[in-house]
């Protein structure tokens, strides 16, 4: 069990540590005082950062159209913003110790909005995706920070369920920012809808701000740059956690391939769908809000690696059923893609949460790196896959990553059954 769960200490930090035997008692738990409060505020927290995340994603085609580029130079309007959260989330996981979760997350997601009111008025496309990237680069300070002030905030056993409803909150923003993205785009194009997305972030920002209760157990750690790049260093010898930071990776690979592209597969032939409808295809998302928020009952009952395979499992059969010509079956595709993309982001971050006992927003930053280069990733490869091997092409990448978690979820049952045998013959 670990410190918190015993009731000692547990170490937040390399210079402090939050007693665990009174604010144990003392941190949020479903039903009690705060809780709806701190988790509608994330939720809304997750709701911005997805919408103004991926909010050119849905509008590939129309980027394409409107400055004359392939769908891989387009692709990245969303990898520049990916790839600058995947490159700052560190740095802002280190203000977030030093300045508290509340107030990095509130600067960033007001930085973010700024730049979200910007982005329609890029009068190319190399100005849209420098924009983009400074966007991504703002949105680093949520999730770590959101992650390390649920650990800290919240009790060890509702851990997995509230980071699974901040998970939802990203799925919900993911989803409405695309469909509104859709509609809004079909009739005013695409400059219009980033903006509307732009004004609907404003609005879950100040939310965010009037919700979330103070923190009651953050301590202030260190800035220095040592202490710093120690954490770092024992974070990434610790084989689970690296498990988990290549795990988170390679979900996102999957995800980010297929959305990024699933735009053009239906625009075009066979399909041929107007633009509002690919938007509304997004709506799909619904399903990975509730199986995020519904992962926490998934791990109880067949702990974290039976999920995992279970979330690998179901994002394979939904990526070969997607190949299939038929509308209907390419949506139930998405659908199974999208419940193990966020059952398994959600098991493998809440498990990166109880793992780290010290330096809990730098473990959670480097799996939120992990899992945001898998983005980037994802979205280059996949469209450069698109491009010269259509949707099976970006399919084939999809079901890699997918063998890639499977193994590494197998390596690992592997390492935890060694490490039994070895201590009950120490024993």
């Amino acid at each position: 069990m670990t410190p918190a769960s015993t009731g000692a200490s547990t170490t937040v930090d390399a210079t402090t540590t939050v007693p665990a035997a009174s604010a144990a008692d003392s941190r949020l738990t479903p039903g009690g005082p705060g809780y709806r409060r701190m988790s509608f505020a994330l939720f809304l927290a997750g709701v911005a950062t997805f919408a103004l995340l991926y909010s050119t994603q849905a509008l590939l085609p129309l980027i394409s159209g409107d400055f004359g580029v392939t769908a891989g130079e387009a692709s990245w309007t969303v990898a520049a913003a990916t790839g600058g959260l995947a490159l700052f989330v560190l740095p802002m996981s280190a203000l977030s110790e030093r300045f508290g979760r509340r107030t990095v997350m509130t600067a960033s997601l007001a930085v973010a909005v700024t730049l979200g009111m910007l982005v329609p008025f890029a009068p190319n496309l190399t100005a849209l995706v420098a924009l983009r990237a400074v966007q991504g680069a703002a949105l680093a300070g949520l999730p770590a920070s959101a992650t390390a002030y649920l650990a800290e905030e919240v009790r060890p056993k509702a851990l997995v369920t509230a980071i699974g409803l901040f998970v939802a909150g990203n799925s919900v923003g993911g989803m409405s920012g695309r469909v509104i993205t859709g509609w809004v785009a079909q009739e005013w194009g695409w400059r219009v809808a980033v903006g509307v997305i732009g004004a609907l972030a404003v609005a879950c920002a100040v939310a965010f701000r009037l919700l979330l209760p103070a923190p009651q157990h953050f301590t202030a750690g260190s800035l220095k740059p040592r202490v710093l790049l120690d954490t770092v260093r024992d974070h990434l010898a610790d084989p689970l956690l690296r498990r988990l930071y290549a795990i988170g990776a390679l979900f996102m690979t999957v995800f980010g391939g297929v959305y990024t592209v699933i735009g053009y597969r239906l625009t075009e032939a066979p399909f041929g769908l107007p633009q509002g409808i690919v938007g509304s295809i997004f709506l799909v998302y619904l399903v990975g809000t509730v199986s995020a928020s519904t992962a926490g009952r998934l791990v109880g009952r067949l702990g974290r690696r039976g999920a995992l395979y279970a979330a690998g499992g179901t994002t394979a059969a939904g990526l070969l059923l997607s190949l299939a010509p038929s509308l209907p079956l390419v949506l139930l595709g998405l659908v199974l893609i999208t419940a193990g993309f966020f059952a398994g982001h959600a098991v493998a971050s809440s498990a990166v949460g109880k793992t780290a006992t010290r330096g809990r927003a730098q473990a959670a930053a480097l799996y939120q790196s992990a899992y945001y280069i898998g983005s980037s990733a994802g979205s280059t490869v996949g469209a450069l896959a698109f491009h010269s091997g259509g949707w099976a092409g970006t399919v084939g990448v999809g079901l890699l990553a997918v063998l890639g978690v499977v193994t590494i979820t197998v390596l690992g049952t592997r390492a935890a059954r060694l490490q039994r045998r070895a201590l009950a013959t120490a024993a």
